[in-house]
């Protein structure tokens, strides 16, 4: 029996295999997703910041986007495979506060990231003559910071609340890197009314950047099939299919990850969803700008 958190000085991460193949397996498959979300992001922030024909709004958030995807993925992943490499599972407490608070951090920035993004596409179809003074370089900054530091009081509350919280269930996480509800499942409190109260927070900061999200592209669609010339229509809706696919992608695996019912709940599939929302977007949205953008492929 452990009277209080601070008496844990290392937790147990999940382990991906139990045999030495298949750990060894895993380091390489993550060594390539790794590299390869490295090469992608880091081709956008060298094309975006070199090309002064990409020092647009769009690209200027696609910018905060990339540097966001490789924090996101360099949270877990290399841990997860120095994990599987020495088969070690410890992360030491601060460890684990640290890759929880940056986890929060990024997945905050990025949501609210992706609305700012939805933003400049609506005011580049529905108010086009208005984009230079909505989305001109003080308004960009002014945005992105917003972003960047909304997120950063929500992953410090967050993660102060939650190494707040004593544990008294060993220290065991179901999981390969530190997350919220691996963690408060440790504890020694059913049901702590701080966390319920910042879960609210955030269930508002999500609701609010979805809706924001979906109003926008409602608006959009409204106004692209105003458009009389087919072309004109592919044109203005090709710009935003991008964003579109990397939204889904991040929304729909953020929402199963999170809400999916306790029923379906098994270790691997905890596993396999965890590793969907946080690899698998920031390894993908590169890929998915740069095909459907012909200015970036030509900066490239």
């Amino acid at each position: 029996h452990m009277s209080n958190g601070s008496s844990i000085t290392q937790f147990l991460l999940l382990a991906f295999a139990d045999t030495r193949e298949l750990q060894l397996l895993t380091f390489w498959l993550f060594l390539g997703i790794y590299l390869a979300a490295l090469l992608g992001n880091g081709l956008i922030i060298t094309a975006v910041a070199c090309d002064h024909r990409l020092h647009t709004p769009m690209y200027f958030f696609l910018l905060n986007l990339s540097v966001l995807d490789l924090g996101f993925i360099s949270t877990t992943l290399p841990k997860a495979m120095a994990t599987s490499l020495w088969d070690n599972r410890a992360i030491s407490y601060v460890g684990c506060a640290a890759q929880l608070f940056l986890l929060l951090f990024f997945i905050s920035a990025e949501l609210c990231l992706l609305t700012l993004m939805a933003y400049d596409r609506y005011v580049a179809i529905c108010k086009p003559l208005h984009y230079g003074t909505l989305l001109g370089s003080r308004p960009c900054a002014h945005m992105a910071a917003a972003a960047w530091g909304s997120a950063l009081l929500h992953a410090v509350l967050h993660t102060a609340n939650t190494f707040s919280i004593p544990i008294c269930k060993g220290n065991a996480l179901d999981q390969f890197f530190c997350e919220i509800p691996q963690i408060l499942k440790l504890s020694c409190s059913d049901s702590d009314l701080r966390e319920v109260g910042l879960l609210v927070v955030s269930a508002c900061l999500v609701f609010g950047c979805f809706v924001f999200l979906v109003v926008s592209y409602v608006q959009i669609l409204r106004a692209v099939l105003r458009i009389p010339s087919e072309q004109g229509r592919h044109k203005a809706f090709s710009t935003c299919l991008p964003h579109l696919a990397v939204v889904s992608l991040f929304v729909s695996t953020g929402i199963f990850a999170y809400l999916k019912p306790p029923s379906i709940s098994s270790p691997f599939l905890n596993l396999v969803v965890s590793f969907l929302y946080s690899v698998v977007p920031p390894a993908v949205n590169p890929l998915i700008y740069s095909m459907r953008s012909q200015e970036l492929k030509d900066a490239l």
